[in-house]
C-alpha cells in the first residue's frame, strides 16, 4: 500500500461561481476536489472522509466557516486548511490563523495562492487536539458530584447518548447490564459508572466468568472456608466480599454454568452470600454490573440462561455500539491511541497521514476499539524513526478486512454497478439519464441502510436534508425496508 494518491480537498463555499472555479483549477492541477455550500453538508462530509485539505469561506449559508475549521482540525489535526472571505478583515484573518488555518485569502481567489497554501510543508505538525468529552451532555444538578469521563473517547451521536445514560445511571444503586461486541469497552464503561457513583472510594472488583474453570468459579466468586475442598488450606475471600460497599463487574456473564447462575440470583435477591464449605450466610452491600457479548434473551429461549436471573440483571441495559457504526469517532480514537502508544513506549510524538486515516476509517474493525488500538500500536512500531505514520506502516489485516462503502471520498469508485444506457445515434437526454442514475443510487442505499435516511445520507456522502430534498425532487418512494422501519419506530 502507498500514500501516493491524489490529494483530496473539500471546498465549502456558498458562492457557486467561486467554488466551482477553484474546484476546476484544483482538478486540473491533480487534486481531487469535493464541493459543498453549507456548514451542515461540510460537517457531514468531514465525519465520513479524511480529506487532505479544506478551503472554507468565513460566511456559509447556515453558519460560521470558522466552526467548520474547528471541527476539521479537531478531527484531523494535520489537515491543511485555508479560510477565505469576500472582504478584507484583519480580525477574521487573525482568528483563522490562530485556530490553525495555514492561510487566509481574500476573494477573488488566485489558484496559485490556493495551491501554494495546500502544498505548505507540514514538517512542523500542529499538536494533536483530541476532544475527550463530547459536548452537549446535560449538566448535572448543582448538588451532585462532578462527572469524570475523560477516558471515554468519542463525540458521535451514539456516544453522546451512551454518556448521557452513564451519567444518569451512575448515581443510582441499580444493577446494570452492558451488552456489546467484544472490544467495545464494556469494562471501561463499568469502571466509569463506578467512579461516578457514591461508591467511588470503595473497591471496583472484576470477575471474568469465562476465564475461570466451572469447578473453581463458585469459590472464586463467593469465597470458601478452610478445608472446604481438597487443597483449600486456608480460607479465601471471594469477589463479592472483596467488592462489599463497592462494585462487582461480572464480565461474560453468559458463560456462567446454570448451577452458579442460581447462586448469583440468590445473591442479587437476598443481598447475601454463602461461602463454599459453610451454610452460614453473609450480608453484602455490593452493586453488580454485568456484561455480555451475546443476546441473553436468546440464551433464555434456548434454556441456557435462567430467565429470572436475566430480569435481575437487566434492570438498566446499556448497549455499546460497535466501532463500525460510529465511523466519525475513528480519527479521534486513532489520535488518542497514537499519543498513548508513543508516550507508553517512550518514542517521539508521531502523526498519522490523511491517507492512513482514510484506510483506518474504511476498515470494518471486527475487533472494535481494541482492534484499532492494536493496529495503532503496530503502526508506531513499524514506522521506525519516521515522525509520520504512512499507510505502509499499518497492519496488512486492515486492508484484508471487509471495508466500508467508500463513496464519501471525491476520488472513490462507485461501490455499486451503475448500468450505462444504450448509446443511440441520435443521442440521449443527459439530464434525464443522470436523474435515473441518481434515483437508482439513492434507492439502493436507502435499502442498504434499512430505510434510515441519516445512515443512507452518510453512505452517499450527503447531508440528511440534501437527501430528503433529492427524494422529493426525484419523486422517489421509499423502499419496503424504509416503510417497515418507519412503521416499527412509530409502533
Amino acid at each position: 500500500m502507498s500514500d501516493r494518491v491524489r490529494s483530496s480537498v473539500l471546498i465549502a463555499d456558498c458562492d457557486n461561481e467561486s467554488r466551482r472555479s477553484i474546484a476546476s483549477a484544483l482538478e486540473s492541477a491533480g487534486f481531487a476536489a469535493a464541493e459543498c455550500s453549507t456548514m451542515a453538508d461540510a460537517l457531514s462530509r468531514l465525519e465520513g472522509f479524511a480529506y487532505d485539505g479544506l478551503i472554507v469561506d468565513v460566511r456559509l449559508a447556515d453558519g460560521d466557516g470558522l466552526d467548520v475549521l474547528d471541527a476539521a482540525l479537531t478531527r484531523y489535526p494535520d489537515m491543511r486548511c485555508i479560510v477565505t472571505a469576500g472582504f478584507g478583515s484583519i480580525h477574521h484573518a487573525v482568528k483563522a490563523l490562530k485556530r490553525g488555518a495555514v492561510d487566509f485569502l481574500i476573494k477573488p481567489l488566485q489558484a496559485s495562492q490556493v495551491m501554494a497554501g495546500l502544498r505548505t510543508a507540514t514538517a512542523e505538525r500542529r499538536p494533536v487536539r483530541v476532544t475527550m468529552n463530547p459536548p452537549e451532555r446535560p449538566a448535572a444538578p448543582a448538588s451532585s458530584q462532578t462527572f469524570h469521563m475523560d477516558r471515554i473517547v468519542g463525540s458521535s451521536p451514539m456516544m453522546k447518548r451512551l454518556l448521557q445514560t452513564v451519567q444518569l445511571v451512575s448515581p443510582m444503586q441499580s444493577t446494570v447490564l452492558l451488552q456489546g461486541e467484544t472490544g467495545t469497552g464494556k469494562e471501561l464503561i463499568a469502571r466509569t459508572i463506578h467512579e461516578n457513583s457514591s461508591r467511588s472510594d470503595q473497591p471496583f472488583v472484576a470477575f471474568n466468568a469465562a476465564a475461570i474453570p466451572d469447578g473453581l468459579a463458585e469459590a472464586e466468586l463467593f469465597g470458601h472456608v478452610k478445608g472446604a475442598f481438597t487443597g483449600a488450606m486456608q480460607a479465601r475471600v471471594g469477589r463479592f466480599e472483596a467488592a462489599d460497599r463497592g462494585t462487582l463487574f461480572i464480565d461474560e456473564v453468559a458463560s456462567m454454568p446454570i448451577s452458579l447462575q442460581m447462586k448469583l440470583l440468590r445473591a442479587l435477591q437476598e443481598r447475601e452470600i454463602e461461602k463454599v464449605g459453610t451454610s452460614r450466610s453473609m450480608k453484602i452491600n455490593t452493586r453488580v454490573i454485568a456484561a455480555t457479548n451475546v443476546d441473553l434473551r436468546e440464551l433464555v429461549k434456548q434454556g441456557k440462561f435462567r430467565e429470572d436471573l436475566y430480569y435481575r440483571l437487566n434492570v438498566v441495559r446499556i448497549e455499546l455500539p460497535p466501532l463500525r457504526s460510529r465511523q466519525e469517532d475513528i480519527p479521534t480514537l486513532a489520535h488518542h491511541f497514537l499519543h498513548q502508544s508513543c508516550e507508553t513506549n517512550g518514542v517521539a510524538a508521531k502523526t498519522l497521514s490523511q491517507a492512513a486515516l482514510r484506510a483506518l476509517m474504511e476498515c470494518a474493525w471486527p475487533g472494535n476499539i481494541r482492534h484499532l488500538q492494536n493496529a495503532i500500536e503496530h503502526a508506531v512500531a513499524m514506522s521506525g524513526h519516521s515522525t509520520e505514520i504512512l499507510v505502509d506502516a499499518l497492519p496488512e489485516e486492515v486492508f484484508q478486512q471487509e471495508t466500508r462503502p467508500a463513496v464519501s471520498g471525491p476520488s472513490a469508485a462507485l461501490p455499486v454497478h451503475v448500468a450505462v444506457p444504450h448509446m443511440p445515434e441520435e443521442g440521449i437526454n443527459f439530464s434525464s439519464t443522470m436523474s435515473q442514475v441518481e434515483r437508482e443510487l439513492i434507492l439502493r442505499y436507502l435499502e442498504k441502510a434499512g430505510g434510515n435516511k441519516r445512515r443512507a445520507a452518510r453512505l452517499l456522502h450527503l447531508s440528511r436534508t440534501t437527501l430528503i430534498d433529492k427524494l422529493q425532487r426525484l419523486g422517489v418512494a421509499e423502499p419496503a425496508a424504509a416503510t417497515a422501519a418507519s412503521v416499527s419506530s412509530a409502533a
